[in-house]
């Protein structure tokens, strides 16, 4: 034990591990309080419209079903995402070299716990979509309680994930096995995060074209035999059209990142990956605000519940809120797949 303290760096700040890789984290003044005061302004926003997007859901009855219970999950790791950007910008610069070890280990940890549940919740739903496409069904026969067991999963494993680090998979024993973006995270960390992350968005991509083409598939072939109407056989593409443009974001905003966190776990030299740091920072950011802006446009139903939220705070009581968002009358042309008949709707909430 005493050979392990003596090689260990625990009790040194991390101005002591950003000069031993030489990793260059010095901001102007004018340009780090314009960063902060932007990111500010869209932090307030991620925090409100995703908090709008689960109150949405919690008083809109025509949201309750497996679907949307997991998108409000989605909401909330985008709302703990906007808390982690909130701490990690006034924490950055000069401010992050006088952080202690596990000062900095609470900074990123927020960061890869948002990250671990926004990415575990888009597979989470991705098998939903899956289960619920291949029994032709716009919602599946998921039960209250199993919804509960995979939203707690998905924030058990997303701690763990933003955890491992400070349990020890770090270099603060082994200066050598550094990284440049995180000088207390160790090369062989970086490569296991990106790659595992990227792994799962190859996964969910194969997932939703294995669905897309299996219901334009089945949409074709029903399409001459039945007399219902167009809208009710689109319906169950609609909710995968929404999940595809989120999906499509997230792997947009956050592929650039991880293949960077690769190169530098690689240490690519010749890459250049401080110089991408705080763009990618802010693509990841521009991710969490765009979540709910595309639940709103996609979703009319969800739109116009977060409208009515919107003009009643403060006018009402919740249960007379919620009342009112559900007394409100489904419109034919709205982008929610909830406008099957009464018997299936009675029929999943079994």
């Amino acid at each position: 034990m005493a050979q392990q303290s003596n090689s260990c760096h625990y009790n040194e700040s991390m101005s002591f591990f950003y000069q031993k890789k030489d990793s260059d984290d010095k901001w102007i003044n004018t340009q780090l309080i314009l960063v902060q005061v932007a990111g500010s302004l869209f932090c307030t926003f991620i925090l409100v419209s995703n908090a709008m997007v689960i109150a949405a859901v919690i008083t809109n009855k025509r949201f309750h079903y497996p679907f949307y219970y997991l998108l409000a999950n989605l909401a909330a790791s985008d709302f703990l995402a906007g808390i982690a950007y909130i701490y990690l910008m006034f924490n950055t610069g000069d401010v992050s070299r006088q952080l202690s070890v596990r000062g900095y280990f609470i900074r990123q940890g927020l960061l890869d716990i948002s990250l671990s549940a926004s990415l575990a919740n888009l597979l989470v739903i991705a098998l939903e979509r899956y289960i619920s496409v291949m029994n032709w069904k716009v919602h599946s026969n998921l039960t209250k309680r199993r919804v509960t067991l995979l939203i707690f999963l998905v924030w058990a494993i997303s701690i763990f994930m933003g955890a491992v680090p400070s349990l020890g998979w770090n270099c603060i024993c082994n200066l050598d096995d550094c990284s440049k973006l995180a000088p207390i995270f160790s090369k062989s960390y970086l490569i296991f995060w990106s790659v595992s992350n990227l792994v799962v968005f190859l996964v969910m991509v194969a997932i939703y074209m294995r669905i897309y083409t299996y219901v334009k598939k089945k949409t074709a072939m029903l399409m001459p035999h039945t007399s219902c109407s167009l809208n009710r056989k689109k319906t169950p593409i609609k909710l995968i059209k929404t999940v595809m443009v989120v999906l499509g974001a997230f792997v947009i905003c956050w592929t650039p990142g991880l293949v960077v966190l690769l190169m530098d776990g690689l240490d690519c030299d010749r890459c250049n990956v401080m110089k991408l740091k705080r763009w990618l920072l802010l693509l990841a950011v521009l991710n969490s605000v765009m979540n709910p802006c595309i639940y709103s446009y996609k979703d009319e139903e969800m739109w116009s519940t977060i409208k009515n939220l919107m003009c009643c705070i403060g006018k009402g009581t919740r249960r007379q809120r919620s009342a009112r968002a559900n007394a409100r009358p489904l419109s034919s042309g709205q982008d929610t797949g909830n406008s099957q008949p009464p018997s299936e709707e009675t029929e999943e909430k079994k």
